[in-house]
């Protein structure tokens, strides 16, 4: 059953059909490409297996906590991130919202790219079939498949991405015209469990490849001594934060959709653990693999390049691929994988778009969905399916995790905690609704700790960017693509914080009350 709150829609706010419905759309987002494709390269290059201890503590300390924030902001204040962040802040505070839209917009620039890759993967997936790469996989992926130039905007058009772009963008926004539960549920409730059996059949057979078990050693053998270098640390910090799908708006909305008595950090919990779990499996199966692969070319893994990223997914694979028994039908699995975990994680990032601009405009669901989401298609469309695409997804993907997620979750913490002082309404509602409790150590970890090492964090990245620069682009090329990415999203937040809403979002009262609130605590 929906609901009526206040005024900021004509119509009542959607809902899940229900807590598994939501579960498993949580676990759909945060479940992407970075889980098959930047876990196990990560933990390889941080320790192996004593990179698990940083990484379960980076879990508890910050990934879960910042999630119970999200989820106590969005399923209090019952709305997209920017209507949720303007009524946190009442009154005084409506600049807030602000914030929100600084998060819509990362999702924005993070869509158009995203899309890009996941057309590449449904391409691959095609490819897969006759093995249709070679035997030079790098020089099929960069000249034929994507025909990389120079970095630049260039406006060839390569039809082999074109096409299943255009086909990507189609069907995510079908899927966000049809709402939150008949669309993105849905989608969600198919694709998830299949993602899990194509992955598990994947993982399976790599284990039983000669030279897997060298793969799984080298991944999983301790080295106890990087436990004492920092950067160890943040890179689990960084890998738990970016894999869970928290502080850049999207567990905003998706909680904002939940019932007002729904039970809020239990299900946190269950999505925190899914994602990890999934991300020590995809790493079991890519490490097998990558044994494997060693093991034909009779060199040691630490011998073996690409590891994390596209090249892991687009050239390395690719090469394991047909070396392998019954590779084809491997290729299809991996690649298909992706394809789903790549196209539930788009379909999150659009809904905080679509949501917000429902809100703000007064638009239904397919409404927001055709008018946002056809501009969004053009963009990513011209500028990821040309010859310079691969590069200005890389440069993009850089500034916008590194930079525009990071201030985010910088922002939101420092404000809602310290500026705002919301830190106890927020723990005495996720107490009121969950059976989960959370106290002031929560409040601590997400008011302190969290700030503490993402800003350390977005300090290294910003040194590293501006006196390194990155991948040898030329500088003019990462001032525009790069930092003005960050440019784009500073300037969108602000545009769109001073336009007209159509319904008055402050006609509203969070529940339960905060009186109700205060009695509860006695």
């Amino acid at each position: 059953m929906a609901e009526h709150h206040g005024s900021v829609a004509s119509r009542p706010r959607e809902q899940w059909s229900g807590q598994l419905g939501f579960i498993l759309s949580a676990i759909g987002s945060a479940v992407g490409l970075g889980n098959i494709w930047r876990f196990p390269g990560v933990a390889y290059e941080n320790g192996g297996g004593a990179f698990l201890i940083p990484y379960l503590i980076a879990l508890v300390t910050a990934g879960i906590p910042i999630l119970f924030l999200d989820y106590a902001i969005g399923h209090r204040f019952r709305g997209s991130s920017p209507t949720a962040f303007r009524r946190l802040g009442g009154k005084a505070g409506k600049w807030l919202e602000s914030l929100g839209w600084f998060q819509v917009w990362i999702c924005i620039v993070i869509a158009v790219y995203y899309a890009a890759v996941v057309a590449w993967a449904a391409s691959y997936f095609t490819f897969s079939f006759d093995l249709r790469w070679g035997d030079d996989t790098a020089g099929f992926f960069q000249n034929e498949f994507l025909q990389v130039s120079d970095p630049g905007f260039s406006a060839q058009f390569v039809p082999a991405v074109l096409i299943p772009l255009v086909l990507v963008w189609v069907l995510v926004l079908v899927v966000l015209g049809s709402g939150i539960a008949k669309g993105v549920q849905r989608a969600n409730v198919i694709f998830l469990p299949l993602l899990v059996v194509a992955f598990l059949i994947l993982v399976v057979r790599a284990l039983f490849l000669d030279g897997a078990m060298d793969g799984l050693n080298a991944l999983f053998t301790p080295d106890w001594a990087a436990l004492g270098n920092p950067s160890v640390w943040i890179a689990a910090y960084s890998q738990i934060f970016f894999s869970l799908s928290i502080a850049f708006g999207i567990m905003i909305t998706y909680s904002s959709y939940r019932a007002r008595r729904a039970n809020v950090t239990a299900p946190a919990l269950v999505v925190a653990f899914a994602n990890s779990s999934f991300e020590i499996i995809a790493g079991i199966g890519v490490f097998a693999t990558l044994g494997f692969f060693a093991f034909q070319q009779g060199v040691g893994i630490d011998e073996l390049e690409g590891l994390t990223g596209v090249g892991l997914s687009f050239i390395t694979f690719p090469a394991i691929v047909s070396e392998m028994p019954g590779g084809a039908l491997f290729g299809a699995l991996f690649f298909g994988s992706l394809v789903m975990a790549g196209f539930t994680s788009l379909l999150s990032v659009l809904q905080v778009v679509s949501s917000a601009f429902q809100d703000k405009f007064g638009l239904s669901a397919r409404q927001a969905s055709l008018r946002v989401g056809i501009v969004l298609a053009v963009v990513s469309v011209l500028l990821f399916s040309t010859t310079t695409g691969l590069i200005t997804l890389d440069t993009v993907d850089q500034w916008a995790n590194n930079i525009g997620i990071v201030v985010a979750a910088i922002a939101s913490t420092i404000l809602v905690i310290w500026v705002f002082r919301k830190g106890p309404e927020l723990a005495a509602h996720l107490n009121a609704v969950s059976t989960f409790k959370v106290g002031r150590i929560w409040q601590l970890l997400v008011g302190v700790l969290a700030p503490i090492v993402l800003l350390y964090m977005l300090i290294q990245r910003i040194i590293v960017l501006v006196t390194e620069g990155y991948e040898g682009y030329p500088l003019w090329y990462l001032a525009v693509a790069g930092w003005g990415t960050v440019a784009v999203i500073l300037v969108g937040a602000i545009t769109m914080t001073a336009l007209r809403w159509r319904h008055d979002p402050d006609d509203f009262t969070a529940w339960p009350s905060a009186e109700a609130l205060k009695e509860l605590k006695k």
